[in-house]
């Protein structure tokens, strides 16, 4: 073990359990979830973040590479009350330092109270707290990273068979495999392209349907995205996901805003307003639709009544906040992609999944 130091934002310097080395920093953030701790850690929307986990203890069922959600881990540093030796080992070999025998309800409670905060780590056998306080220094709001997109997409055109039912085009902002496998279990063919993809690569392409990935960081920082809304709205039917429900809206008029600490965790209750149903999803954001523009708020969180779901019927356009697609679960809006590919094929929207 090595000493470990953790320099917040607050002006507080707490001291833990090293367990994989390194000097780094980044938002601090929590997430709820107790079990799925592979897909988070792999899920691009966790760029430029250090990840605490509230769940006390993190790995017991392994580390398995068929469930990650891309090629490699994307938080900065990880934060647990317990890491296993597996999965300290996968976080060692990716570099990605990470500390555990630490109060994380005292840290979760402070993120709560006082939002999403920079902070600096410092693990290693010779780190002192000046070494973790000199990496906050050096940190940035999520806002200033303006080319997170760069980051976390895709650089070449990747197409994934499912079938040639239908042809979509998804704008890599930070897409979670999840997606696209939700896709080609339909029968659509995804073409994944870079989040700075051209409305001309676009048209070239031809597809049934525009498809805007989940992401990190500020939506207003992904104009590219955002100006193929504006381009081929009307024209072909639009979906979106997480980071894509705010480029969308933002196309058509909306506003978003950053929150204080964010929807992270498998347990957040969405209500839609026209069945009054009540189900549960997976969420990963910091960043939410303040108002929606041209689009009509369909679905709204439980806990504090922020836009989950919106929709235009004549524009053919559909999104969500949270992640349908989430793995471990839950999978009770997993119908939202046969809403997004029966706009394609011209059926009526289910809005929630099934009973």
């Amino acid at each position: 073990m090595s000493d470990a130091y953790l320099a917040l934002e607050d002006g507080r310097v707490i001291e833990a359990r090293g367990r994989s080395p390194g000097q780094t920093r980044g938002e601090l953030v929590f997430t709820t979830a107790y079990t799925g701790y592979e897909e988070s850690l792999t899920d691009p929307s966790y760029e430029e973040q250090v990840l605490t986990f509230s769940y006390p203890l993190i790995g017991n069922y392994g580390v398995r590479e068929e469930r990650f959600e891309s090629d490699r881990i994307h938080p900065r540093a990880a934060i647990a009350h317990e890491f296993t030796e597996e999965v300290v080992e996968w976080l060692d070999s990716e570099d990605v330092p990470a500390i555990d025998h630490i109060d994380t309800r005292d840290l979760v409670t402070s993120i709560r109270e006082e939002g999403a905060m920079k902070c600096g780590i410092a693990v290693g056998d010779d780190v002192t707290p000046a070494d973790a306080e000199a990496q906050l220094a050096k940190c940035k709001g999520m806002s200033e990273h303006t080319e997170i997109g760069a980051q976390v997409s895709t650089v070449e055109h990747e197409t994934y068979r499912g079938g040639g039912e239908a042809d979509v085009a998804l704008i890599d902002c930070g897409a979670k495999m999840s997606i696209v496998d939700s896709l080609n279990e339909r029968g659509a063919d995804v073409h994944v392209l870079p989040h700075d993809t051209t409305a001309a690569e676009v048209e070239e392409l031809d597809p049934d349907l525009l498809f805007i990935s989940n992401g990190p960081g500020d939506p207003a920082n992904f104009g590219d995205a955002q100006a193929l809304v504006e381009e081929f709205v009307g024209e072909i039917p639009l979906a979106g996901i997480c980071l894509g429900q705010q480029v969308i809206a933002r196309a058509l008029g909306g506003t978003t805003e950053k929150m204080d600490f964010g929807h992270r965790g498998v347990n957040q209750p969405v209500r839609d307003l026209n069945t009054g149903k009540v189900i549960m999803t997976t969420q990963n954001h910091g960043y939410t639709v303040d108002e929606p523009g041209d689009l009509n708020v369909t679905q709204v969180n439980v806990n504090d009544d922020t836009a989950e779901g919106l929709e235009n019927d004549e524009l053919n356009v559909i999104t969500r906040q949270y992640h349908p697609e989430a793995h471990p679960g839950p999978h009770d809006s997993l119908g939202f992609f046969d809403d997004v590919l029966g706009m394609v094929n011209g059926t009526e929207h289910k809005l929630v999944a099934d009973d």
